[in-house]
């Protein structure tokens, strides 16, 4: 006797859809509209963190990409002067596009300010999705590089390129 085995289902990724549509710096949802996040969903992984758990750490040179769907992160940069907070994102952000994008070590620190959910993309997924989805691929790097571009224009926040 065989059983039939049915696929996965993909992850409902509405609660992050809408967190994004809601974000004021926009970037992320004036390229990445609703229905490109259904096919995101095969290539994103749902990961929980507690208040005060570090998410990226300065220096590390992991490449992936993180969308916060609920909670808030604090980016802070180790320097000679010591600890600085460069940000406080909330939901609807994206956290470490400029490691994925420049192959280069994280330039700070990301912990979860408090409890929070977020969806991790790593570089295996993204070129698989690339393979399989380029139109989805294209309109997401388009807008991680709009997230780029309004992040090195606002000078108080160009530090928090990750």
């Amino acid at each position: 006797m065989t059983s039939a085995t049915s696929p996965l289902p993909k992850p409902d990724l509405s609660a992050l859809s809408a967190a994004i549509a809601r974000n004021t710096d926009g970037a992320l949802g004036r390229f990445l509209e609703s229905y490109r996040w259904t096919v995101l969903a095969e290539y994103v992984h749902p990961i929980s963190i507690r208040r005060g758990q570090v998410l990226i750490a300065q220096g590390d040179s992991d490449r992936k990409l993180y969308f916060l769907e609920s909670g808030d992160l604090q980016v802070d940069v180790k320097s000679d002067a010591g600890l600085v907070r460069v940000a406080l994102l909330g939901p609807g952000s994206v956290v470490g596009e400029g490691s994925f994008f420049s192959h280069l070590a994280r330039s700070a620190t990301v912990v979860a300010y408090s409890d929070a959910k977020v969806w991790e993309l790593g570089p295996q997924d993204f070129d698989r999705l690339a393979h399989e989805h380029p139109g989805v691929a294209l309109a997401l790097s388009t807008a991680l590089g709009a997230v780029l571009a309004t992040r090195l224009l606002d000078l108080s926040r160009r530090v928090a390129i990750i």
